[in-house]
């Protein structure tokens, strides 16, 4: 894009395309939503925005996106990537940093429709924005979370060089849950499959760099 350049960075690995969404990505995207996220009666979120009710969900998923993107400032960014896999929308990949410049560090998020879940994408673009964020804006740290009854999100921590970096006590739906944070540096990373950052020159300055 012409007059916000951040619009074209790309991220692909072998399988994956991560982007900053356009409208149709982000149709696309809330119909995953609508299509399920997570089996019924477990909650793998600290904020449940996939309780809402269908004739809302749909909206809420294309709004919050699009707030991302209008509140992006150099000094608090949020990437929510869609997660495009041969050729469909299948899910979002965020990443984000408050005063990059100074702190080096950067938090992550995700989700994948169910349909995609357990086939290795979860990790595959993960690795796509920390290979952004270590080789291309030379982050040192990054930071993630998951309650400790969400295996699968603690396995994909595991298998990119996460380390266990202490708990905290959350209230979810009035549930008690704990919440584990995990933590890698640049040095411990490891990443499972070649990953290429496409027009980031461009949009260094949104970034904070």
């Amino acid at each position: 894009m012409r007059h916000w350049p951040l619009l074209d960075l790309r991220l692909t690995t072998p399988r994956l395309e991560l982007r900053l969404p356009s409208f149709a990505d982000l149709d696309e995207l809330a119909d995953r939503a609508l299509e399920g996220v997570h089996e019924p009666g477990f909650m793998p979120f600290l904020h449940p925005w996939t309780e809402a009710p269908a004739d809302q969900l749909p909206r809420n998923t294309v709004k919050h996106n699009l707030g991302m993107l209008a509140a992006w400032r150099p000094e608090e960014w949020q990437a929510n990537f869609v997660v495009v896999h041969d050729g469909q929308v299948i899910g979002s990949q965020g990443v984000g940093a408050t005063d990059f410049a100074t702190s080096r560090e950067v938090t992550s998020g995700s989700w994948l429709g169910r349909a995609w879940q357990g086939k290795g994408l979860g990790t595959e673009m993960r690795a796509a924005v920390l290979s952004l964020a270590f080789d291309g804006l030379d982050a040192e740290t990054a930071t993630s979370s998951a309650f400790v009854d969400n295996p699968a999100s603690l396995a994909v921590s595991r298998k990119l060089g996460y380390q266990p970096d202490g708990i905290t006590t959350r209230v979810v739906q009035g549930k008690r849950r704990i919440d584990q944070r995990l933590r890698v540096n640049r040095y411990d990373f490891v990443c499972p499959v070649p990953v290429e950052v496409h027009g980031l020159d461009a949009c260094l300055s949104d970034f904070g760099l």
